[in-house]
């Protein structure tokens, strides 16, 4: 199957969940950028499509999940301008235009499927109690130095490492916390923790593209040449110290 015939599959399979659903759910991951979702087909619906943009303390199997229970909250016609999303499960959540270069950059299966037409989208931006470093603000144009984790959509990796490398995180430091423990395992999987690893819950962890973390700390930028089974830790002084 070629490039061309796998586009049309695509296609024929997003209107097959339009036609059953009212939309579909495009979640993207890889590529070295945070993950995000967002929807096709509520154009005809509520005017607008819906995204979601990072926002790792949701899973990647609950990016549409989040974005189903946030479309059930909402019922034409819509006032985009006092829109909130209140859902039992996922938080509270606002909602903000997106600016044309991020849906231009993100949404790339809307655009082809609605050839030629201005798409209008709208961030799902969740509450404080749910936010991470990650979520970006689509309703400014799109910058370099806009969030953590976005620039490589539009710039080169500037990093000796393999662009799609990831860390294994906790959500203290998904919301800023100091980072204190960092460990190498492969050429492209690090640890990164802002406490002791081991007594870090499950539920707590969560693995996300290097380039978010590198770009949160620029201390951290060392970790790129640590070598596989090498790490260091950070002490009251702020110092980086090897693992002995």
């Amino acid at each position: 199957m070629n490039k061309e015939e796998r586009r049309l599959k695509a296609l024929s399979e997003i209107r097959k969940q339009i036609a059953q659903h009212g939309f579909h759910t495009y979640v993207v991951t890889g590529g070295g950028y945070p993950h995000f979702g967002y929807t096709i087909g509520l154009t005809e619906s509520l005017g607008a499509e819906l995204i979601l943009a990072g926002s790792y303390f949701y899973r990647l199997d609950d990016v549409s999940k989040v974005i189903q229970n946030v479309r059930d909250t909402l019922s034409p016609p819509v006032d985009w301008n006092a829109a909130r999303a209140e859902t039992e499960s996922w938080g509270t959540f606002s909602v903000h235009k997106v600016e044309t270069s991020w849906a231009a950059a993100l949404m790339l299966g809307a655009f082809d499927y609605y050839p030629g037409k201005s798409i209008e989208a709208y961030q799902i931006v969740p509450d404080e109690a749910h936010s991470t470093i990650d979520v970006p603000d689509l309703s400014q144009p799109w910058s370099p130095t806009h969030t953590p984790g976005w620039r490589w959509l539009n710039e080169a990796w500037a990093y000796p490492v393999p662009k799609d490398s990831v860390a294994l995180t906790d959500l203290d430091v998904l919301r800023g916390a100091r980072i204190t423990e960092v460990m190498r395992w492969e050429e492209d999987q690090w640890e990164i923790f802002s406490g002791s690893g081991p007594e870090i819950p499950e539920s707590e962890r969560r693995v996300v593209p290097l380039g978010i973390l590198l770009e949160t700390d620029e201390s951290l930028v060392q970790a790129v040449d640590l070598r596989v089974g090498t790490g260091f830790w950070r002490d009251e002084d702020s110092e980086w110290n090897p693992w002995i």
